[in-house]
């Protein structure tokens, strides 16, 4: 029985992992969760999981009056709570379904104390990418993504010699705008960049998939979960989001993860710790796989990609120097703001900005963050 701490209970990776923890009940018990400021969502996740004892939330005012309704249950509030209750809860596992920044200490601390992480929050490993691994290296905690994408990969990649394959080939719909030339990409809005055409995903990611940012963050993740040559990371379009990821064989042929576009089977075999049942397929040709439609990936079209892999090639600081820039220029855009272009060129006035700093420590990482967001609000926010 594993005792599990969900972060980011309210949002979606989240309400999927609870469908799942409700129906696995003899093998994981959910003791804690985390709810931002969501905290109309607590009263029902109490009802379905009454094994909850300990719960964060994100205002100390929300904290107080929580606590006098359920004084049986241990209350923390704020970005220091989510660290206390991954510290006090004395959970096995850890999924950090958090979105953003946010989600790398309580990674770091989970891993610093031993803890099995299932990890939905990019920014982990595209900021602390650097420390994450050494950690993992020095033999602390394990880590279980649960990307899709990523997901796709590990199955994909126990099933074959790593010297047998040639490179990675992490899929990407191509998000809400994949139709559009660049020059028509001048006039959309934060409503048409939500309406994604094959995932149901938060605010925050949808852009991301619109900007294409969240593919170069994927391929910085599959770098450190794979220790694997970023010149060896490829993306491909794919329209229908149902093959997840492949591996481009040296012999020509490819192994590849087909499934529908649903994330209840990536939470899985995250919180199976990769030994839930599964199938991969191995096929000769590409278009063997079904009658999908593929496009070869354009990095002018998105510069986000190349930008991402330069900041991962130059490392220190680079990577949340890029990170803290494009969360800030999305709100941005989400509030009205910037128009959707402009994401992109505060993400490189960063990068051009700040100089880098080699081997930093996680203090410098939240000190750049701090700055890279300032910067970009100052710049671009007040126009």
């Amino acid at each position: 029985m594993r005792h599990v701490l969900l972060l980011g209970a309210s949002g979606n990776i989240g309400g999927q992992s609870l469908d799942i923890l409700a129906k696995e009940r003899d093998s994981f018990s959910l003791d804690a969760i985390s709810v931002g400021r969501h905290i109309e969502k607590i009263e029902p996740i109490l009802k379905d999981f009454p094994s909850i004892k300990f719960v964060c939330v994100q205002e100390e005012n929300d904290k107080a009056a929580l606590s006098s309704a359920h004084p049986d249950i241990h209350w923390y509030s704020g970005d220091e709570g989510l660290k206390e209750i991954i510290e006090e809860s004395n959970c096995d596992m850890v999924e950090n379904a958090l979105v953003g920044f946010s989600g790398l200490v309580p990674s770091v601390t989970s891993l610093r104390l031993n803890k099995i992480l299932c990890l939905a929050n990019k920014e982990s490993l595209v900021v602390g990418g650097e420390i994450i691994e050494s950690l993992l290296k020095q033999g602390k905690g394990l880590l279980y993504p649960i990307d899709s994408e990523h997901v796709a990969l590990a199955k994909c990649l126990s099933k074959v010699k790593r010297e047998e394959v040639d490179k990675l080939v992490i899929t990407a719909s191509g998000g809400p705008f994949r139709k559009l030339s660049r020059n028509e990409l001048g006039n959309v809005t934060p409503e048409m960049a939500l309406n994604h055409p094959t995932w149901k995903m938060g605010p925050k990611i949808s852009i991301d998939s619109a900007t294409m940012m969240n593919k170069g963050f994927e391929v910085i993740e599959a770098h450190y979960l794979f220790s694997w040559p970023v010149d060896k990371i490829e993306v491909l379009l794919h329209d229908e989001s149902e093959v997840h990821s492949l591996l481009l064989l040296k012999d020509g042929s490819y192994i590849a993860d087909v499934n529908k576009p649903d994330m209840h089977g990536p939470i899985e075999y995250a919180l199976y710790e990769g030994k839930s049942t599964f199938k991969v397929y191995h096929k000769d040709n590409i278009h063997d796989f079904g009658p999908y439609h593929f496009h070869e990936f354009d990095p002018k079209r998105y510069p986000a990609v190349p930008m991402c892999l330069g900041a991962l090639r130059d490392a220190g600081i680079k990577t949340t120097v890029l990170n803290a820039a494009n969360e800030e220029a999305v709100h941005l855009f989400l509030e009205g703001k910037i128009p959707f272009l402009d994401i992109e060129k505060a993400c490189a006035l960063a990068l051009r900005n700040f100089p880098n700093i080699i081997r930093p420590t996680l203090r410098d990482l939240l000190s750049t963050d701090s700055l890279a967001r300032l910067y970009v609000r100052r710049m671009f926010g007040q126009r």
